[in-house]
């Protein structure tokens, strides 16, 4: 156990030193390479940023999800030239169709709902897909910035509440509770669903009633006696 802490220390050591000469950064550089290689402790990373400097906690989560989308860049590529052939591979047919149903249906949600959540979430894995899929560039890159804003924004708000310590706190709750953390999150993203089909709907008659409207009963609505 001891030898364990002295390695985990000795490599937490070893990061700070290389991001140190990047300043503010660093944090994005770090994100990138989290995204694009290897996974990285990326919440203790962040925390530590913001918690040391909280001036620029917002600064710090700006960086933090614009190197996740530009960092996700090459997994995109990878997936756009082969992608599909690899999930094949990994995937069962009725899992493969599922996700790609999924994608179909609301691709901007299936990708940003994701890059929202910590690990243990499959990310890379849904970002390959969002790419076999021939999910646009544009619509990639914002899905990626703004599911990891949440993200970020989140922890950095708990992190200078309750201090860098929530990183373990939460890493233990979604360790032991990740179905029904995946649970709240789809009832969260379903309601906004609804709203938004609402929303579309009553723009849908107010224009339907405007285009029936005649001239004179908007000249009358608009210049009431």
């Amino acid at each position: 156990m001891h030898t364990i802490k002295h390695i985990i220390s000795a490599y937490g050591k070893w990061v700070w030193g290389l991001l140190a000469p990047l300043g503010v950064w660093g944090v994005f550089a770090i994100s990138a390479v989290d995204a694009a290689f290897m996974g990285l402790p990326m919440d203790a990373i962040v925390a530590s940023y913001i918690y040391k400097d909280p001036h620029r906690f917002f600064l710090y989560v700006l960086l933090a999800a614009a190197g996740s989308a530009l960092g996700s860049v090459v997994i995109y590529v990878i997936g756009y030239t082969g992608g599909e052939v690899l999930l094949r591979k990994r995937l069962s047919p009725a899992r493969f169709q599922k996700i790609h149903a999924s994608f179909e249906r609301h691709e901007f949600l299936a990708l940003m709902l994701p890059a929202m959540l910590p690990p243990p979430t499959p990310f890379k894995a849904v970002v390959l897909a969002a790419a076999a899929f021939e999910m646009s560039f544009s619509r990639f890159l914002l899905a990626i910035f703004a599911g990891r804003f949440f993200r970020f924004l989140i922890l950095g708000y708990l992190t200078l509440r309750l201090g860098p310590q929530v990183v373990e706190i939460g890493g233990g709750v979604i360790a032991h509770h990740f179905k029904w953390v995946l649970i709240g999150v789809g009832a969260v993203a379903m309601v906004w669903l609804v709203w938004r089909r609402q929303r579309a709907e009553e723009s849908t008659v107010r224009q339907k009633a405007d285009a029936t409207e005649s001239p004179k009963q908007r000249s009358e609505r608009s210049n009431p006696e």
